[in-house]
């Protein structure tokens, strides 16, 4: 029978009381679909239907300061990659070998085993012109032409098939060496892309800390923007939410009868628990903030696996045997990137948090090996270590989705979490990928792009712009697309997508909804030519 105080809360008191009984699911390992079916039970469909979202949850990688240079090695410009590739035996001074930043061509000393240089697709099952140089993948779909490097992740290597495509939009402008990059996220007059994000994972969601980032993180206004709790590192993220979780306990004095119905509720969910375990977790009426805090403490840890999951020990291991696999900034930045993302992963599978802003390298660009990686072709040693780099940073997003492959999404107990899980990264520069040498920060016609996957697909994959290595019309060599069609358009520049694009990642978060993607200012009727209609 339900209990008619659960029938009866309302606004900020049910969603209060949600946040209570997610707190203390989590802190006792409670899976979420038995603490949604008690809700149902306890407090009728409504009140379980509130405890979940509509929207999905995002993974924001701000990449400022120049180290957004590695995703371009991730997912290079596609077309400069193919011919870097293709003209592999000319002379390095002679083709686009010697105009690419690709650090996999054969100019650039990169000789597998293997042979493997990565995987192209020219979209829409078109067949490559002039076939595909040795050591490249054809993959036979997607939408766009794109290119994936060998460490590329969500991508099965050996059958040259991606689990999760990738879209990259040019967006934005060059902003070269700053902290805080803007003009790739530039939504809408009332909204800022983070904010955005925010917004939609917050509505509904009974998540304790709707968005968290590691500082610094500055991420503008939206209808509906939760306020950002932020952290130095992974270890203070798992304080944050220790300290977040003791605010509804009985550290709320002043809550008494809501209270009552929460301590209730515990009980309730002992019963639905089934774990013998749950006897000295009754203590919470005595010191409640204590015991989630230890609980917490153990279920956010990086454990062992993990570390080997997300790379973090096969780094170890190479610099262990050799201490030049990577520079020591290089191996700073990777593990606290690592770790931060092994406790959002958790932090999203326990429906603690909806959405996390994880910038890369918040580090000084007085770092050329890592933040502004602009030493990365000066010598063979360095370009070695760079290979390592981008090895760990795909291996420590492959981690993130292989962990959240695992869990059943809290929200949506039907489907694993990271089906609902959007990625995006955007920064100040990616870097010009039409020179090695020193690596310059000043891109053609001072473009910028933007990455997305989005598991669902709503938008559609590939490259939605281009750069090539010679000017092609109106003097540019870093050209826009036509958001009609998709198609490249050689009369804009990168800068005049920035709403384009981000309408596009905005809606890939909404899960395809046109009215609440509307409601951040831009409707994603303007870019029927990004988006697939499902």
């Amino acid at each position: 029978m339900a209990n008619w105080k659960l029938k009866e809360l309302r606004d900020d008191r049910r969603r209060t009381f949600l946040k209570m009984c997610t707190v203390a699911a989590a802190a006792v390992g409670i899976e979420r679909s038995k603490l949604l079916n008690f809700l149902a039970d306890e407090g009728g469909s409504g009140l379980a239907e509130a405890a979940g979202s509509t929207y999905g949850r995002s993974l924001i990688v701000p990449a400022p300061n120049g180290v957004q240079a590695w995703f371009q090695e991730l997912w290079p410009q596609a077309d400069m990659a193919l011919k870097a590739c293709q003209n592999m035996n000319l002379p390095i001074a002679s083709n686009y070998g010697g105009f690419s930043s690709y650090l996999y061509t054969k100019e650039r000393n990169f000789n597998p085993a293997n042979g493997y240089r990565g995987t192209y697709t020219a979209g829409n099952g078109q067949p490559v012109v002039g076939g595909l140089p040795a050591g490249v993948k054809q993959w036979a779909g997607g939408d766009r032409p794109f290119f994936y490097g060998p460490d590329a992740p969500w991508f099965d290597h050996a059958a040259g098939v991606p689990k999760y495509p990738v879209t990259a939009l040019m967006s934005g402008k060059d902003e070269t060496h700053t902290e805080f990059p803007f003009t790739s996220v530039a939504l809408s007059g009332t909204s800022t892309l983070q904010a955005a994000l925010a917004s939609l994972g917050a509505s509904g969601s009974s998540a304790v800390v709707p968005v968290l980032g590691i500082d610094p993180v500055k991420y503008g206004r939206a209808p509906g923007a939760p306020d950002v709790a932020t952290v130095p590192s992974a270890a203070g993220m798992i304080d944050l939410f220790n300290s977040a979780a003791s605010q509804f306990t009985l550290s709320q004095s002043g809550d008494q009868q809501l209270f009552e119905t929460y301590y209730k509720a515990l009980v309730g969910l002992r019963k639905s628990s089934e774990r013998t375990s749950w006897a000295p977790q009754m203590a919470v009426t005595k010191n409640a903030a204590h015991i989630i805090g230890l609980n917490f403490a153990s279920q956010l840890t990086a454990t062992s696996q993990d570390l080997i999951d997300f790379g973090i020990q096969e780094m170890t291991d190479s610099m262990a045997s050799s201490a030049t696999y990577l520079s020591p900034t290089q191996r700073a930045g990777l593990e606290e990137f690592a770790k931060v993302l092994i406790t959002v992963a958790k932090a999203f599978a326990l429906g603690l948090s909806k959405t996390a802003i994880v910038a890369l390298s918040p580090g000084s660009t007085s770092d050329q090996f890592w933040t502004d990686p602009h030493v990365t072709f000066d010598s063979a040693a360095n370009l070695m270590q760079a290979r390592n780099t981008t090895k760990h940073l795909g291996k420590a997003l492959d981690g993130f989705y292989k962990y959240l492959s695992q869990q059943v999404d809290p929200e949506s107990p039907t489907e694993k979490l990271d089906q609902n899980t959007v990625f995006f990264t955007f920064g100040d520069t990616p870097h010009t990928p039409l020179q090695g040498s020193t690596w310059p920060d000043a891109t053609p016609n001072a473009c910028n792009w933007t990455y997305l996957m989005d598991p669902k697909a709503n938008i559609k994959n590939g490259w939605f712009g281009q750069c090539y290595p010679v000017t092609v019309a109106n003097g540019k060599n870093g050209i826009g697309y036509n958001p009609l069609n998709g198609q490249d358009d050689m009369t804009k520049n990168s800068e005049q997508m920035s709403s384009y694009s981000s309408t596009a990642v905005v809606y890939a978060v909404a899960r395809g909804d046109k009215n609440k993607t509307a409601e951040y200012g831009t409707s994603p009727n303007i870019i029927p030519g990004l988006i697939n209609v499902k």
